[in-house]
């Protein structure tokens, strides 16, 4: 498998994988974490067992998230990998759905200040276009898109908060600061990173397409 080296994924799948490890559990892949962006999250397989990243297949373009959905864009990425290398591959996108914005940002989480956004311009965006507004709920969205020979599966990761009304803590990235997840009182940027493993969007996601995987091994 290929995963993006910019993914934010290869931190959370490799907690997964060391409570598997801690488990007994087959070790799956070989995993390594490296830096956080925004940039397009993918990966394939090439050997046995084998998790890379597309550096691996010398391939450093930007692959284009221009699909209306987070669905969509997941998918596409995808197949593009899939197209041009012949290789098992999975892809991810994610989004923040706020309710009383009719689920925007959405699929533009990323860019929803525009062009030269950055974490704070989306987040400074966001906390404007909610002032005076009662109904905070909101939710953080994965899905993963697995193409395994030849065939395509989805894996959904969700977790449900609300929006704060000011930032909240330094951790995290994103949206983080402002959304508090369900059942906390402190937000996703003030939780250490194990506590943000455990209930994550992206980790519920991964969990599903591990447990396929392993499923799909044995």
């Amino acid at each position: 498998m290929f995963l993006s080296y910019r993914d934010p994924l290869f931190g959370i799948i490799v907690f997964f994988v060391l409570l598997f490890v801690i488990s007994a559990l087959t070790y799956l892949f070989g995993l390594y974490k490296e830096k956080k962006s925004r940039k397009s999250q993918c990966g394939c397989k090439i050997g046995t067992n084998n998790l890379n990243n597309l550096k691996d297949l010398n391939f450093n373009e930007e692959i284009p998230e221009n699909e209306k959905t987070i669905e969509g864009n997941a998918i596409y990425k995808a197949k593009f990998i899939h197209a041009k290398f012949n290789v098992n591959v999975f892809a991810d996108d994610t989004g923040l759905e706020v309710e009383a914005l009719n689920g925007e940002p959405g699929v533009y989480s990323a860019r929803y200040a525009g062009k030269e956004c950055n974490s704070h311009k989306n987040i400074e965006k966001l906390l404007k276009n909610l002032i005076n507004n009662k109904n905070r709920k909101a939710r953080f969205k994965t899905i993963i898109a697995l193409i395994l020979n030849g065939k395509l599966y989805q894996f959904e990761g969700i977790v449900n908060g609300l929006i704060s009304h000011s930032l909240k803590g330094n951790k995290g990235f994103g949206y983080d600061p402002v959304f508090v997840p369900e059942g906390y009182s402190k937000s996703f940027a003030e939780l250490s990173l194990y506590e943000k493993n455990k209930i994550s969007h992206r980790s519920i996601a991964v969990k599903k397409l591990i447990g396929f995987i392993s499923k799909q091994l044995n």
